[in-house]
């Protein structure tokens, strides 16, 4: 860092040539002691999760010392930026980190379910996510809930089904990487397929960080605190019809698997004006420098009204960026992050000087709230795949690059100190990822 005695000269020094030989208009404008110019350091990630023979200590470029006390070393391979934090990190970003390895899972037979919400993370107030797992057959039990679901399957292949208020059914098959998306109050089942031995897993998102998946309307329970007398006169049948409903809820149990064919299955065929189920493993990605990305809204998916989301592969040494602060039209949804493969850290800006940066790995969530600046970059020898949920029908984002690239040159070198051959680089079409400089 340079010190302020120095810039002073430096000023008085480009003041006399100013006076005697007017700059170009190409070059960078007159060095100014308004404040002292940002470090040099790069602060490059020290280690990752799949570093070899690191001794992971809180030690960066002379700042800071060995830790004497008890070590957890896996946490401290996992969390290098936590643990030796760039210098550019400063002040106070509540944490926007959540491994769903540190979830309490709810074993059932057949599968399980573990979740994040504020409980877990309290900053992600607009998002709550549950990670499910189910064997063949076994059956997520019919049930409604008052926040918007969406979902993207992991691993498998299930039939899943929504009913209207409206008194319309939807039936469809879904596989690895498709969508689907249930409104709020309709109610709507889950079954794992047994197209493959091992079941299906799958991640659902809603659009409430308060969302519980313990706090759900279940078809059992709602069976088993109604006098059977009333539940005999609602369907018009005897009273013996219902001698073994069971006395608590299901949730998740094993059944038989449902025939192959989904048509097979249907009481009547599909009548929704709407589908449900989006088959967006089908989509092909959109390529760009450094990766790709998927972009998943109501335009191709109408009836995902609260949720969309961007699929985004980014190579080693890429970097996928986010908006930034510094423009105040960046959207004002949140964004919720899912780590699939690959290992990735992200700094988010809070304004305020407040910057905090963060390591993730696969199974790991992160949550960036509105108008916060962010960027995601590849850690990893591997191509880093993520899923970027928003809780908006809609998906849009602001680059800084291309904001940049359209703004008066003189204006971008009063800020940033650069000269006209740096400008003339920003791009002027938005690249959601980049590759290495």
């Amino acid at each position: 860092m340079r010190s302020w005695s120095l810039l002073s000269s430096l000023a008085a020094i480009a003041s006399a040539a100013a006076q005697s030989s007017p700059s170009a208009s190409s070059s960078a404008p007159v060095a100014t002691p308004t404040v002292p110019y940002a470090s040099d350091n790069p602060n490059s990630w020290l280690w990752t999760a799949e570093s070899k023979d690191v001794n992971p200590q809180p030690v960066r470029e002379g700042l800071g010392a060995d830790i004497l006390g008890p070590q957890n070393l896996p946490m401290q391979m996992e969390n290098a930026d936590a643990l030796a934090p760039p210098t550019t990190d400063n002040g106070v970003v509540a944490n926007f980190k959540w491994p769903f390895a540190l979830s309490h899972n709810r074993l059932q037979t057949g599968g399980w379910a573990r979740q994040q919400n504020i409980n877990q993370m309290p900053i992600a107030t607009a998002i709550a996510g549950v990670n499910m797992r189910l064997e063949p057959g076994t059956i997520r039990e019919m049930h409604w809930h008052t926040d918007g679901e969406w979902a993207y399957v992991l691993s498998g292949y299930l039939r899943v089904s929504c009913f209207t208020p409206q008194g319309q059914i939807y039936l469809q098959d879904v596989a690895p990487g498709d969508m689907w998306y249930f409104p709020a109050g309709y109610p709507h089942s889950i079954q794992a397929k047994d197209t493959v031995p091992e079941g299906a897993e799958f991640l659902l998102i809603f659009d409430n960080g308060s969302f519980s998946e313990d706090s759900t309307f279940l078809l059992t329970d709602w069976l088993a605190h109604v006098p059977k007398e009333v539940i005999a006169k609602n369907f018009q049948v005897d009273i013996s019809a219902f001698d073994y409903i069971p006395s608590k809820e299901l949730y998740i149990f094993p059944s038989t698997p449902p025939p192959e064919d989904v048509y097979s299955d249907m009481v009547v065929p599909n009548n929704t004006p709407l589908n449900y189920t989006f088959p967006s493993s089908k989509l092909a990605a959109t390529q760009a420098p450094g990766g790709s990305y998927k972009v998943v809204d109501t335009r191709l998916f109408p009836a995902s009204t609260t949720i969309c989301a961007v699929e985004v592969t980014v190579e080693v040494g890429g970097m996928r960026c986010g908006p930034n602060l510094l423009l105040q039209w960046h959207p004002t949804e949140p964004e919720w992050t899912f780590f699939l493969n690959g290992t990735a850290r992200v700094t988010a800006y809070a304004s305020s000087t407040n910057a905090q940066t963060f390591d993730f790995q696969p199974g790991d969530v992160a949550y960036i709230p509105p108008s916060y600046g962010h960027y995601v970059e590849n850690t990893g020898n591997s191509t880093l795949l993520f899923l970027e949920i928003f809780r908006s029908g809609e998906f849009e984002d602001v680059s800084l690059n291309q904001w940049l690239a359209f703004m008066p040159p003189e204006l971008v070198k009063a800020h940033l100190g650069v000269d006209d051959a740096t400008i003339a680089k920003f791009s002027r079409v938005k690249q959601e990822v980049v590759g290495p400089a």
